[in-house]
Formats: C-alpha cells, structure tokens, sequence
C-alpha cells in the first residue's frame, strides 16, 4: 500500500506540468549596428515551426508555452544570426537584439554581402568603372553596354539597344524625372557627352524588362539614376586626351550642393577614321544639384543643366579597301565642302517633398527641357570604285604586282538644312506611403510638348554618265527631302503600385503591382498598363532568388514615331499621323539569381528567360544612331531570349563580370517575316579588374565584346531590302592604372586623397569594325555596300585626381 501511494504521487507530479504550463510572451526591436530597426527580420524557436517577423519598426512580439529551456533564433539576410537561450522562462519578457552586418574577411578586405534583388531593378556598382578603359569618356552607359540583354556595336555612341528594342525605347531618369537626348544626331561623331555625369552619381538601377508601373510609357528598359548628397567637402578632377571634366560636393548640416562639369573632344579617335580631314568636335556641359533640407518634414532642391555640343568637320580624303581575299574592292573619295552641327540644350528641375511622418510623404515637382538643334552641310565627294587583282597579302597589304580596274566613278553631292526646337515641361505630384508590411506609391503627371522642325535634305549622284536620271529639265535628285512641320500637344499619366512583403513557410516573397494609364490629346488615345512583378527567397536555401514579371509596357509615340515619311522615287514627303497609335509589348519574364562561394570569395549567377508579344509597331531604318520611322503602324512582332551573368570576386576585393546573351526578334510586314534592325542573334561581354601580384597600387581593367552581325540593307529603302548582315563586332579594350597618392583608408584625410595616373588601349587587336554602309553602283548597274569602319587602335593617356 506504501509502495502504490509512492507511485500515485510520482505520476501526478510528473503530469501536473501539462495541465499547469505557463504562457510565456517575448518581445522587443530588432536593429542594426547603427541602431535603425530592421524589417521582417525572422524570430522563431529552435527545433519549432514557432516564429514571427519583426515589422517597419523591428518591432516584434511572440508568444509560446514555457519549457525548461527554449533558445530564439534571430535572422536577416545580410545580417549575423543570433540567438538567445532562456532558462524556464515565465511571464512578458523583453528582448533587444542588434544584428551586425555579415562581413567576409579576406586577407586585407573587408566584402559585405550585397543587397539582394527582389524587384526587376538591378543596383549596379559603378565606382570601379572609373578607371576602366572608355572611348565615349567614362560614361555610365559604357557600364550599361556590358550587362546582361544589352548591346552597343558604337564605341562613339552612349546609345545602347535591350532585347531587340532600339534606342528610343530606352527611359533614362535621373532623380525621379525623365531626361531627352537631342532629336537630329545621326552619328556617334556627333553625339557628344551624355546627359548622366558621372561624378555625380550615388546609385544606379537598371532594368531590362518588366519593370514596375511608375515608370514611364516606353518598351524596352529603365535606367534609374539618383545623383549623390555629400556628407563633406569632397571634390574631383580628370583629364585624358579625350577630355577634362571637374566636381565639387559641398555639404552643410541642411544643405548640400554639387556641381560638374565636363568638356570633351573625340578629335583624336576620329583621326582613325577612314575619311580623313580636319574634324573641330567640341562638346562641353555643367551641371549643378543643389538640396536643402530645413526640417525633418520638409525637403526641396533642384538640378540644372546646360549642355552644348559643336561638331564641325572639312573632309578631305577617304580610302576604304574592303572584300574578300579573291575580291578585293577599293572604294577612294575626294572631298570638297563643310558640316556644321550645333546641339544645345537646357534642363531643370525643382521639387519640394513634404514628409507627414517617417511612412508618409508627397513630391510636388516641375521640369523643363529645352534643345536647340541644326545640322547643316554642303559636300562633294569624286570617287573611284576600283576592283583589285593580284599582291594583295593576307593582312591586307598591297604587293608590287597589284593591278586595279576601274568600274565605276562618279561624283555626289550632299546637302542639308536641318533646324530644330523642342521644349518639353511637366509637372507631377507623387506620394509614397507604408502600411505595415505594405509600401504604397502614387503619382499623376501633366506634359506639355512643343516641337517646330524645318527640314530641307537632298543628294545628287552622277556616275560618269550611265545612271543619270534625266529630265528635260536636267538631271533628277537621287533624294530629296522637306518638312515643315510645329506640333503642341499635351500628356496626361498616373500611376499606382504596391510592394507587399511577407513571410510563409515557402520563404520571403516581395510582390509588387501596379497599373499605369495615360492620355495624349493629339491622337486622342489612352493606354492602360498593367504590371506585376514576385520574388522569392525560398526558406529551403536563401542562397536563391527567384522571379518572375509580365505586363503590358506601350511605346508612346514621340515626334519622330509619328513623322510619316512617303517616298516617291526620289522624293520624300513628311507630314504628320494623327491616327498613329501606340506600339505595345507584352512583357514576360522568368528567372533568379543564386549566390555562393568558390575559393573563398562570392560570386552570383543570374539567368532570365523572356518573351516580348509585339503589336502596333512602327517599322524604322537604322543608319549609325539616326533612326528613320514609317510614321505608320504596320506590323506586328516578338522578341525572345535568354540572359546568363556572372558576377563576382574573380580577384579578390574586385568586381568582374561575364555576360551572355541569345536573343531573336522579327516582325512582319506586308505578310513577310523580316528580323528587326537590332535583331543580334548572340553577345558575350567581359569586364574584368585586376591589381598586380603583391600590390594594390597597380590596376588593371579589361573589357571585351563578341557580338553577332545586325541586318542592313541599301538607304531609302524599305525594311524587305535588308536582307545582308553585317560583319560580327569584337573589341577589346584594356587599361592600366597606376595609384600616385593614397590616403583613402584615412579616417578623415584632408587634401588629396587619391592620385591615379592609367594607359588605356582603346581596341587592342585592332579590329575593323563595321558601324554602317555606303552604298555605289558600278557601270553594270551592280550595288556594292562599301563598309564605313570605326576607329582602330589608340591610346589613351588620363589622369584621376580625388580630394
């Protein structure tokens, strides 16, 4: 009896737990180093499936049943994880935990795990990229160039085409307002210096597709530019043979101020040119970028821009030898006459954002855009068409037994008058807000556009006499063009979108959607675009980033879209198409990115395959940077392919990367389907950064390209003539850097900072690269497509000097 009292007693001590479990609550903030809360950062009991996230504040709260002993595990991505064990614990608990940044240490360099990419915008680092080798002069869209989905075939050119779109599709912003590129430029010798200084700049984000709705009604890509505010006096200065540029960052307590300015001349790549003469290139530009901020609730600033290019060239010879080695041509011309360009430009802009508390604030902004532009040439070329037989060797030299025949000589003369102006203003309110896990952004935009264009263009050939259009008369023009034409209409766009993120037991997802809808009153349309966007972190490996995106992007048409050209023989006709219509393309995108380490160091590779549903297009022509619109909506196409990219540490405590591209894109017209003119079926580019064995003073920067040919055909022709391909363009550039000064590493170091001297050369194996054609017709009436070449191999000399 003793004995079963005994027992009674053990099993009901033993069981009285299970019926008398206490509830126990922890709660508290979660931060980082520098004491801000750190969002959905994940709480949860070891061994259970018991958890919670922190919210907008890092606040979290999370309640279980007691036990002896319970250990919490606190973790964020790019965070340590730390955890916290409690000893029975009993009742409301308070716990604050800091999570540090996690901090590879490799040998003398400290890397940060980088932000991951849960939207379409990718942030690209673009400090490095200062002292890489750059023929347009070190301008961020030479970065650009050798992303994923890209392609530049132009190194005179900042203009670049994503997934089979052309240039105009592409939306540059810069502070949240959108920026114009000059509208006549017809070459990358005209071109000049690009909007984005970048010297100015503190991020960049770049997308190839399925971007979100509050950017803008174009169909190919975004260029996301925000410029800097300095925390200190800072400044900076370069000079090389292609130009100079200069920038000083002023920072108060409430005021900050930036200013740059540039000067560039490609007076001494264009000496490489086949077309030999005096070229007087001049391009120079300031920009400033002043913000103040008065209160914790009030902001305002402004950015102002001026920019003039001048390009004025007297030709005087060109000799060009092209073929294959059984048939060899060469095409000679003699120059007489002149071109002068003017490009000037004014933009500004100014805004004023109001913060009703750290989750809600509303921009009231304002901008103007301005561009003077004329083109103007008159010149006579006499030139010899000369078929070769004999001597020449496998380099292309000529040997002493050469022969030559003549079949065709002639003479052309070019001619044009081309005037310009555009202005552009708008005005938007926009407003961001964040409800708990929730951010929310709306904005509404009113634009006025005024555009005056008088156009006068004409060439006469005479080909000694056997292919002279006669009239009484006279002789006839080969092409003529004339167009007067002045619009002023009006754009209306709003926007609203939403980022969601939250936590299931399949991961972390971010799901952003939004619509966009716009109206333009000279052809009394509206479009509606709907777009979506989700990203996972997947909870069995956070190494994975998971995406995918679709939505209806449109092309409103600007004044050159809706320039309808009508050719009847040698004359063209412009007028302007009030019927015109928005081209469309339906975005859809799929894939991730996956971070680890291979010899100690990170790396990520990222994978995207899409497919672009084309309709309403506006077939054009491209010829170097010009592109010459039907005016009309005649076809329909898609685009498809595949972009893989490899990033990461190849050498430790630098970023390199590898990219490559397949892409196809047609469209058909008239019932044939014809590949686009930026139809490039493949393209691997390389940027690769290096410090020599057992110094960091010594750098090295290497870029390369190999890229497939794009289709051409005869000018003043129609899209089905463009039956040839250009020749595959490949180009390697390489520079040397060599650090004079370094103080860097100084806390607060005063004076200079650093001093770099670098060697570039620009096209290493000195390949002849085809940028267009010129086309003449021999005395049997046969057309020959002589290749106009960019430039060969230079060398550039530069200096970087930072304070």
């Amino acid at each position: 009896m003793k004995h079963f009292w005994l027992l009674t007693a053990i099993l009901l001590a033993s069981s009285v737990p299970a019926f008398a479990q206490t509830s126990v609550k922890i709660g508290g903030t979660i931060t980082d180093d520098n004491g801000n809360p750190i969002e959905l950062a994940t709480i949860r009991l070891e061994g259970t499936a018991i958890g919670t996230v922190s919210n907008l504040k890092g606040r979290y709260s999370l309640k279980f049943e007691s036990r002896d002993s319970v250990t919490v595990i606190f973790s964020m991505l790019g965070y340590q994880t730390r955890k916290r064990k409690l000893v029975s614990p009993k009742g409301n608990i308070s716990l604050n935990i800091t999570l540090p940044p996690i901090n590879f240490e490799l040998g003398e360099v400290s890397v940060t795990e980088r932000r991951r990419q849960t939207g379409t915008i990718q942030q690209i680092e673009t400090k490095q990229n200062r002292l890489a080798p750059d023929a347009s002069g070190g301008s961020i869209e030479s970065v650009i160039a050798t992303q994923a989905g890209v392609s530049s075939n132009n190194e005179l050119s900042s203009q670049y085409n994503v997934r089979g779109g052309s240039f105009d599709e592409n939306m540059v912003y810069v502070n949240g307002i959108e920026i114009y590129r000059p509208l006549l430029i017809r070459s990358g010798q005209q071109e000049g210096l690009s909007f984005i200084n970048p010297d100015m700049v503190q991020s960049v984000g770049f997308s190839t597709g399925g971007y979100e709705a509050k950017y803008g009604d174009k169909m190919s890509s975004v260029l996301d530019i925000t410029y800097k505010k300095p925390e200190r006096l800072e400044g900076s200065a370069s000079v090389s043979l292609l130009g100079a540029s200069a920038y000083v960052g002023i920072a108060s307590k409430k005021l900050t101020w930036t200013n740059g300015i540039r000067y560039k001349t490609n007076q001494y790549l264009l000496g490489t040119l086949d077309t030999k003469g005096e070229y007087d290139p001049c391009y120079i530009d300031y920009q400033t970028y002043l913000n103040w901020t008065p209160s914790k609730r009030w902001e305002a600033g402004i950015i102002g821009n001026i920019s003039e290019n001048r390009y004025n060239f007297q030709p005087e010879d060109r000799y060009t030898r092209f073929g294959t080695l059984s048939n060899v041509r060469e095409f000679k011309v003699f120059f007489e006459g002149q071109e002068k360009d003017l490009f000037r430009t004014l933009f500004g802009t100014a805004y004023a954002t109001y913060r009703l508390n750290e989750q809600n604030s509303i921009t009231l902004q304002a901008s103007a855009f301005h561009t003077k532009e004329q083109e103007t040439y008159d010149i006579t070329g006499q030139y010899w068409l000369n078929a070769l037989d004999g001597g020449t060797q496998t380099d292309g030299s000529t040997g002493e037994d050469e022969t030559s025949e003549t079949i065709g000589v002639g003479t052309y003369m070019e001619h044009a008058r081309n005037y310009l102006t555009a202005e552009v203003q708008s005005y938007s309110l926009t407003g961001h807000h964040r409800l708990k896990s929730h951010s929310l952004q709306w904005g509404a935009e009113f634009k006025r556009e005024h555009i005056k264009d008088r156009m006068r263009e004409w060439e006469m050939r005479d080909s000694a006499g056997y292919s002279i259009p006669q009239t009484p008369e006279g002789p006839e023009l080969f092409y003529t063009l004339r167009s007067r034409n002045e619009t002023d209409s009006k754009r209306y766009s709003f926007y609203l979108q939403d980022t969601y993120r939250f936590r299931s037991t399949a991961g972390l997802f971010t799901l952003t959607a939004g619509v966009r809808g716009s109206y333009w009153d000279w052809n009394k349309e509206f479009i509606f675009s709907p777009r979506a966007s989700l990203a996972l972190i997947p909870s069995f490996n956070e190494n994975f980033t998971l995406r995918v995106a679709a939505g209806v992007y449109y092309q409103a048409p600007f004044y050159k879209e809706f320039r309808d050209t009508t050719q009847v023989g040698a004359i063209t006709t412009v007028s302007l198409n009030r019927d015109i219509r928005s081209q469309r393309s339906l975005h859809f995108v799929a894939g991730g990115d996956y971070n680890f380490r291979a010899m100690n160091r990170p790396f990520r590779f990222s994978l995207e395959v899409y497919y672009k549903a084309l309709s309403n297009l506006i077939p054009y022509n491209i010829d170097n940077v010009r592109i010459s619109y039907y005016g009309r909506n005649l076809s329909k196409g898609y685009a498809t392919g595949i972009d893989m990219k490899l990033f990461g540490e190849f050498v430790p405590g630098t970023d390199s990367w590898l990219t490559f591209s397949l892409m196809k894109t047609e469209e058909k017209i008239n019932g044939q389907w014809l590949p686009r003119p930026t139809d490039q079926r493949y393209r691997l580019s390389l940027y690769f950064t290096d410090y020599f064995p057992g110094s960091r003073k010594w750098k090295m920067n290497l870029k390369g390209t190999l890229a497939g040919g794009l289709p051409f055909g005869p000018p003043h022709s129609g899209r089905e003539a463009a039956v040839f391909r250009t020749s595959p363009y490949r180009r390697v550039d390489i520079g040397m850097s060599r650090c004079l000064i370094d103080r860097s590493e100084r806390e607060n170091p005063r004076g200079i900072r650093s001093l770099w001297l670098g060697v570039d050369i620009f096209n290493l194996l000195n390949i002849s690269n085809v940028n267009s054609y010129y086309w003449v017709t021999d005395t049997r009436n046969n057309q020959f497509a002589v290749p106009n070449y960019l430039t060969s191999r230079q060398i550039n000399v530069r200096l970087l000097l930072d304070f």
